[in-house]
């Protein structure tokens, strides 16, 4: 979207077209012009045609209308920041008043510090042993561990949202509770984030440096950066056990990786291979799958490639001919990667295409090298696919490496780690991959051999951290077998021994399962868990030495020492005559992550908390994640200690933004969860985009893309807000589209729950304790009966929704008892009760109203747990918990009563009408009016006038009056078939008025029905416009019409006036 011109990019007064430095205008742009300013003569005189008939209209009311004031701007209060001088740790001074207004920065302030300072967090709280036996049972989860570079993303934000709510509900479920936290190495992110500082600031690269110090370095960035996404999580409110907080490249964790490795490489499941692996010429490393993003392009298209001053073509396919040894015929292939043809080393062809039979067992010749390629016969061909014949390249392309291992070819490989040409290819050598992919095109066609260049719709293959083509390399590297763990794991699945949730996922689960590769582990880099594996060779000539390749020459141990030993065993030479040269390469990094649910307990060793905690209870992760790092969790837990990792995973959506669009920072979507809790300028987003690392072309995109979503900035909202959002959008869809609007929709409900209890508490004299033990039986004013069989379903509802990770559920339903319940209704009929109620109706009142505060502040804890607990700490708790984290969660109480909700919901319906009707005539609040109910039938009259009181209450009524006769001059409302409601207005508005203000409105909405429906009969409107467009227009259309017809029969009753 273009911006708007900025007015300061305006000519200056008096510089207009023809000016002496001006070059002469175009007739074009003078006609521009021209137009232009007819456009502005006519919109001047529209404003003057105005001002002259607003002049006149004050002139004929007499001119002595006194001006109006002028509007004051309402003064708006600075939020109230916690300021005592209270030290981290210690509890927050509660001595003062709460603020006038919920400020996240006064409420957020100093809970944290004395939550961890108390040991709220820990499994050992109010436990004389972790491995004590609780009745409740345990409930243990280990983090998603972040990656260590950067800060948290709104995807962390929501993991933690909702793996924070469950293990508060747990820990208040009484059940001994532990949450570890943890971080990841993130081998390849942090090693090219410490690369290019390193070169920013330093102008060096990590080989200036060297293997050992560039280490030191990544540690002192480590130190130095690596605090500040704990420091996020405890803004979060997260309450994991810190003093159990696990970094992958600890020494504890180390020692369990290298212990993993030996295992399973001594049980036959590691192994080492030249195969095809996802290449990074940048990184110089293999990738792992998920850090390939695969970009699809239409068709022809130019990508800008790191190391690249041009941009490079992609998106067609080449069509060029080999021709067949020994005669005058060819054969012509497709490629949408013209330069890998140097690497050909046969054509394959379908053994049943009788276009090719003749061809069988011959040979085509190569146009840049010596090499004869055999014409192959392999079933993978398509017939029907272009020409029928193709190129094969085993050493660079996955099919063509499993035809080339059928067929037994030559793999030939073509590039170097950097991506340049190697082999004797003549000109061609020494180039980099797409520079010579242009000039073999430019060789083909002087050779006669090209033939055609076609628009090809395709994906690329992206290296997500470096933004590099990925090139399959074949490379000697370390595997783990896979098949025998996969079966396991499926089997698991299958038995129910692990549960999957939703469910819909245990699909994608069979589908890796069964499609099962070997793991590729090896990545060359210096960051990481460095491969214990080492080469043997020997410092005696006479001893035999076979090829670097051959595995027998490689020993896999935990220390230099214990390979030693294994090498003189397996090769009977001395250990003075062995040398030995430790594997340069690390361990992909989801290696050791899938040992994390073991290896933070203390695996190998026999530990207290590994003997107590493992297996956990449950894995809470994104579905993305699924294969990449649940399923070599559960193999490796399978595999190396014969027990599942956990009993159940949940997989929760991920988050794009309001538009349903992938975060990306190009798009400038991508938010920090710290800029949505404390707030952010418009100003302040542009400059975080700046001192990113994204592409300075990216930026003004990105830029517009956040003048777009963000023209005022995002409002500080609270942890507790997004928290509670992001639990509110959990949904059984793949994703969620959050809108920033929503979240500071919470932050409003976060003030009315703010002005509720501080309200409330108003009704308490400051010496009377209370407790929650409260009998239905001991009930004395009905409203109070309603209220506590509503919170018995909240409650109901809350728990139903923990157990079975419907968040949604549980965040409505503590939203609509505290909204619509307790503050729309309960806390309304309270006034007349303590107004005018006898001391024992006051004294019950109190009571309830009470246990409403204490446990509709606890369902609420684990979603909004800074909040709770600041006005948890307020009420005047008999038996208090020292904090709302550790007190009980409610549980079903026998409060529930379907009879007295449908009578309140009964009477709800008839003030709602009525509210409705006093909204329609324009009557505000303050002004009371009478209202006459008149049934046919006893049982909806009983209700009402059993609620009488509380039904004036709520509808804004003076009195409500039963079996009499209605006055004239009443709008009479239906309620249902046998009862209605007449609405004394006779002296309480002027007709004549609200007769023309209501068909005023009316016009209007005739208006937009036309227009709405004239819109929905255009030809293009259902394939053009959105569907959501098209739902918001029908919903509107119903909405208006529904409002004409309300409008109409409120002027026929003021008529009758």
């Amino acid at each position: 979207m273009p911006e708007q011109q900025n007015e300061a990019s305006a000519p200056p007064a008096g510089a207009g077209a023809g000016t002496a430095t001006d070059p002469p205008k175009t007739a074009k742009q003078l006609e521009k012009e021209r137009l232009k300013a007819e456009k502005l003569a006519k919109l001047q005189a529209k404003l003057d045609k105005k001002a002259t008939v607003a002049a006149a209209a004050s002139a004929s009311a007499g001119g002595d209308k006194k001006e109006k004031p002028e509007k004051r701007t309402k003064e708006v209060k600075e939020a109230a920041v916690y300021t005592a001088q209270t030290a981290p740790g210690e509890k927050k001074d509660l001595s003062g008043p709460l603020p006038d207004a919920y400020s996240p920065r006064y409420v957020e302030a100093q809970w944290y510090s004395w939550w961890e300072k108390e040991g709220f967090f820990t499994p050992e709280y109010g436990r004389p042993s972790i491995d004590a036996p609780n009745p409740n049972g345990n409930f243990v989860m280990i983090i998603p561990p972040p990656n260590v570079t950067g800060s948290l993303h709104l995807g962390h934000a929501l993991t933690n949202a909702i793996e924070d709510a469950i293990t508060r509900y747990h820990r208040m479920k009484g059940r001994t509770t532990l949450w570890v936290p943890g971080c990841d190495h993130a081998g390849i992110a942090t090693q090219v984030v410490v690369e290019k500082l390193l070169w920013r600031d330093e102008k060096l690269s990590r080989h200036d440096l060297g293997r050992e110090k560039f280490i030191e370095r990544i540690w002192d960035w480590r130190r130095e950066k690596g605090g500040r996404i704990y420091d996020q999580l405890k803004s979060l409110g997260s309450s994991y056990d810190w003093t159990r907080v696990a970094f992958t490249m600890d020494p504890k964790l180390c020692k369990a990786v290298t212990e993993a490795f030996v295992r399973l490489h001594e049980q036959g499941s590691v192994y080492r291979s030249s195969r095809l692996v996802n290449w990074s010429c940048t990184l110089r490393s293999a990738i792992s799958d998920i850090e390939v993003d695969k970009v699809e392009i239409a068709g022809r298209t130019f990508l800008a490639i790191p190391g690249y001053e041009e941009k490079v073509e992609f998106g067609v396919l080449v069509k060029f001919a080999y021709k067949v040894e020994g005669s005058d015929e060819e054969v012509v292939v497709a490629t949408t990667r013209i330069e890998t043809m140097l690497g050909d080393t046969a054509v394959a062809v379908h053994p049943q295409d009788e276009r090719y039979k003749h061809l069988h067992g011959k040979f085509v010749v190569h146009p840049f090298s010596t090499r004869r390629l055999p014409i192959v016969c392999d079933e993978f061909v398509d017939i029907a696919f272009g020409t029928g014949a193709v190129k094969i390249t085993p050493a660079h392309d996955p099919n063509d490496y499993e035809v080339g291992k059928r067929c037994n070819l030559p793999f030939i490989t073509i590039f170097n780690d950097d991506g340049y040409i190697v082999g004797d290819y003549g000109e061609f050598t020494g180039m980099k991959r797409f520079e010579c992919r242009k000039q073999i095109l430019a060789k083909l066609k002087e050779l006669g051999l090209y033939r055609e260049t076609l628009n090809n719709p395709m994906v690329v293959p992206i290296c997500s951290r470096s933004k590099d083509v990925v090139e399959p390399l074949i490379k000697p590297q370390w595997y783990v077998s896979c098949a025998d763990m996969a079966a396991s794991a499926t089997e698991a699945v299958r038995s129910g021994a692990l549960k999957i949730v939703p469910e819909h996922h245990t699909k994608t689960w069979y589908h890796w399962m069964d499609g099962i590769r070997d793991w590729c582990v090896s990545r060359q880099l210096w960051w990481g868990h460095r491969i214990p594996a080492y080469h043997v060779s020997f410092s005696d000539p006479s001893i035999k030495v076979d090829s670097t390749d051959d595995e027998q020459y490689w020993i896999v141990a935990r220390s230099e020492e214990e390979a030693l030993a294994k090498a003189a065993e397996r090769f009977g030479v001395p250990v003075d005559k062995i040398v030995l040269k430790q594997d340069e390469d690390v361990l992909d990094t989801w290696f050791s992550s899938g040992l994390f649910p073991f290896s933070v307990f203390g695996w190998p060793d026999k530990t207290k908390d590994m003997e107590t905690f493992y297996p956990t209870s449950l894995l809470e992760t994104g579905h993305d994640i699924l294969f990449f790092w649940v399923a070599r969790m559960v193999f490796f837990g399978q595999k190396l200690l014969g027990k599942l990792p956990f009993k159940e995973v949940y997989l929760h959506p991920m988050v794009r933004d309001a538009h349903g669009r992938k975060m990306s920072k190009s798009l400038g979507n991508v938010i920090d969860p710290m800029d949505v809790i404390r707030g952010i300028t418009l100003e302040g987003l542009h400059a975080q985009l700046v001192g990113s690392n994204l592409d300075p072309r990216e930026i003004e995109k990105a830029k517009a893309g956040q003048k777009q979503d963000y023209p005022q900035g995002i409002p500080e909202c609270g942890s507790d807000a997004l928290r509670f959002a992001l639990c509110a959008y959990i949904t059984q869809a793949r994703d969620i589209n959050l809108d920033i609007n929503r979240v500071q929709g919470y932050r409003f409900f976060c003030n009315k729950l703010w002005n509720a209890t501080k309200f409330a508490l108003l009704y308490f004299n400051g010496t009377e304790k209370f407790d929650t033990a409260l009998a239905a039986s001991e009930v004395v004013n009905q409203m109070d009966a309603w209220i506590l069989s509503r919170l018995s379903a909240a409650i109901e509802a809350c728990n139903q929704g923990f157990e079975t990770y419907d968040f949604a559920a549980a965040t409505s339903a503590c939203y609509a008892f505290w909204l619509y319940d307790l503050c729309d209704v309960y806390l309304e009929c309270l006034k007349p009760v303590f107004q005018s109620g006898s001391d024992q109706q006051q004294a019950a009142a109190r009571r309830t109203l009470y246990v409403c505060l204490d446990y509709g502040l606890r369902l609420l804890s684990p979603f909004m747990p800074f909040i709770t607990e600041e006005l948890y700490q307020r009420l005047p708790r008999a038996k208090p918990a020292p904090s709302i984290c550790v007190a009980s969660y409610p549980s079903n109480v026998s409060w529930r009563s379907a009879k007295v909700e449908s009578d309140v919901e009964f009477v709800q319906k008839a003030a709602r009408i009525i509210r409705s009707a006093r909204s329609d005539y324009n009557l505000p609040n303050k002004t009371k009016t009478e209202a006459y109910v008149v049934c046919t039938d006893p049982t909806p009259n009983e209700i009402l006038k059993r609620y009488a009181d509380d039904l004036a209450t709520i509808s804004y009524c003076s009195k409500i009056v039963f079996d009499g006769e209605a006055p004239a001059g009443c709008a009479i409302l239906t309620v249902t078939g046998q009862c209605e409601v007449h609405l004394l207005l006779k002296g309480l508005v002027e007709a004549d008025k609200e007769i023309a203000k209501l068909q005023k409105k009316r016009d209007q909405l005739v208006q937009t029905v036309s227009k709405l429906t004239q819109a929905s009969k255009a030809a293009d409107y259902d394939t053009k416009v959105p569907a959501e467009v098209q739902a918001a227009n029908e919903t509107k259309l119903s909405e208006s019409k529904a409002e004409i017809e309300r409008i109409a029969s409120a002027i026929e009753t003021l008529k009758l006036m």
